[in-house]
């Protein structure tokens, strides 16, 4: 085939460690945002998610920042450096200002929350993280042209392979969706699944 008339298409498929720490302490602080996406699995319930003594719209305000700098940090760059934090290794940064709240809420599960996200990690690299995502996406996107009549249009799509307790495909930015890792390994119904986003963007 010529070079010409390769896909103009990019797709780049992980579970990344930021987004996967991100949601481990969604969920451990409690708070609902995203609302459309359900709890990650395995997860240990804990006994004080945000104290009363927090400021709890300051925290749930950074953690939405936060979530937008992890998700797409290209597309939502910070106005002010960024720090590591500790306890996350190199995983979590946030910026040096305005996010002091969050700092405090988050610190005691740095160890457990980056422990979380090696192993889901791990788990997805060793079932799925094997190369055969372009064909994948492929499949899907050759059954749009089909149906559309004419070439995909060129585009990006970042997609994040999640542990969610439910099934499904969620937007949770311009260019990325989180899909459920049980659905990702079942072809037929991921590519049902996927069809609708690539018919939204190509």
């Amino acid at each position: 085939m010529a070079a010409a008339e390769a896909p103009e298409w990019i797709v780049r498929e992980d579970a990344t460690l930021p987004v996967l720490v991100a949601l481990y302490l969604r969920q451990v602080l409690g708070i609902r945002f995203p609302e459309e996406l359900p709890h990650l699995r395995g997860i240990p319930p804990r006994s004080a998610p945000i104290s009363e003594y927090d400021d709890r719209s300051a925290i749930e305000r950074q953690w939405r920042a936060y979530w937008d700098l992890t998700v797409e940090p290209q597309a939502n760059p910070s106005p002010v450096p960024l720090e590591l934090i500790d306890g996350f290794e190199t995983v979590v940064a946030l910026p040096v200002e305005g996010f002091e709240e969050l700092a405090d809420a988050i610190m005691p599960h740095g160890p457990d929350a980056v422990a979380y996200a090696r192993a889901e990690h791990q788990h997805y690299r060793s079932r799925l993280g094997t190369g055969t995502s372009y064909r994948a996406y492929a499949s899907a996107i050759a059954e749009h042209e089909r149906v559309v009549g004419r070439r995909a249009h060129s585009f990006e799509l970042n997609v994040q392979v999640l542990p969610f307790t439910q099934r499904g495909v969620w937007w949770i930015g311009a260019l990325t969706i989180a899909v459920t890792d049980g659905l990702r390994g079942d072809i037929a119904a991921f590519d049902a699944a996927v069809a609708p986003i690539i018919a939204d963007i190509a």
